[in-house]
């Protein structure tokens, strides 16, 4: 018989407790990530629902329309009660589908103030670098993220896109309480990063956890777990990422209402060891 482990329902973050699926606010903007959203409406109504839906989680950047994420968050939700708002910065936008590196420490100093000021807050719950720019020193970029925290502009910092040794070397700066990498059922390059992760209490946040919703297109084992588990698809991609690691804190995006409803019954999916192992092992006929 296989095993059955019940899925913790919450992480913590400091002494905030999170719900285990959050929302990634990337799909609120126009195609591209760029500009305003085709409803902008809808999307004020979806990001009001979260709170009522359990979410207290959600992320963003300055880079997504770029701003629009942000202007949109502060529009629904501010003043945030009972709230953790991420953002992040160190990409730049040159158009639709368009991002550049820049990590410069006076624009990283230029970008938080400005998500600050559409935030309209005092303090940032979470920061994150959004990458690390290769055409500036590393140590020059952690070093100026540590000063944000010491001037308590941020609270929490966070990475993303890193390997194992940038961990490293920014924990020299500052405690990484987040990473921020894309990992999902089918691309898993950063099972080293995920591990270290876990062996760190270090919060893993799985970008793109749902590949776009073109996970179900390439796995038949998906569709048959989905059917097993009166489930959909994306329920059950979530729902493995739970499962993976106590540390994983998904954050599927979406601009539809129903869809992000639809996410968050994952939380309630227990797939049991076999079921898990069988989706774990399906990728390498994606990936091979």
């Amino acid at each position: 018989m296989s095993e059955l482990n019940t899925i913790q329902t919450h992480i913590n973050l400091g002494d905030r407790q999170l719900h285990r699926i959050g929302f990634g606010s990337m799909r609120i903007t126009g195609a591209g990530v760029w500009g305003q959203p085709d409803d902008p409406a809808h999307c004020l109504e979806l990001l009001r629902r979260l709170p009522e839906l359990g979410v207290n989680f959600i992320d963003t950047a300055d880079s997504y329309g770029p701003n629009v994420s942000e202007d949109l968050i502060a529009e629904a939700l501010y003043p945030y009660k009972g709230l953790t708002i991420a953002t992040k910065a160190g990409l730049t936008r040159q158009g639709p589908n368009i991002w550049t590196p820049v990590g410069r420490p006076e624009y990283l100093r230029q970008s938080l103030l400005m998500s600050l000021r559409r935030l309209k807050v005092e303090q940032i719950d979470l920061w994150q670098l959004h990458r690390i720019d290769p055409k500036v020193p590393r140590d020059e970029q952690f070093q100026v993220v540590a000063e944000f925290q010491k001037e308590g502009l941020i609270k929490h910092i966070g990475l993303s896109e890193v390997k194992v040794e940038d961990i490293k070397e920014a924990q020299k700066y500052f405690n990484v309480d987040t990473v921020q990498n894309q990992f999902n059922l089918i691309n898993r390059q950063y099972e080293d990063e995920l591990d270290f992760c876990a062996a760190n209490q270090i919060i893993f946040i799985p970008w793109y956890p749902l590949a776009k919703n073109a996970l179900a297109g390439k796995l038949d084992v998906l569709g048959q777990m989905a059917q097993k588990y009166q489930a959909t698809p994306n329920q059950i991609a979530i729902a493995w990422l739970l499962k993976r690691s106590p540390v994983i804190l998904p954050i599927p995006g979406t601009s539809k209402l129903q869809h992000f409803e639809e996410n968050m019954q994952a939380i309630d999916i227990q797939l049991t060891d076999q079921d898990f192992a069988l989706l774990a092992d399906a990728y390498k006929t994606v990936t091979s």
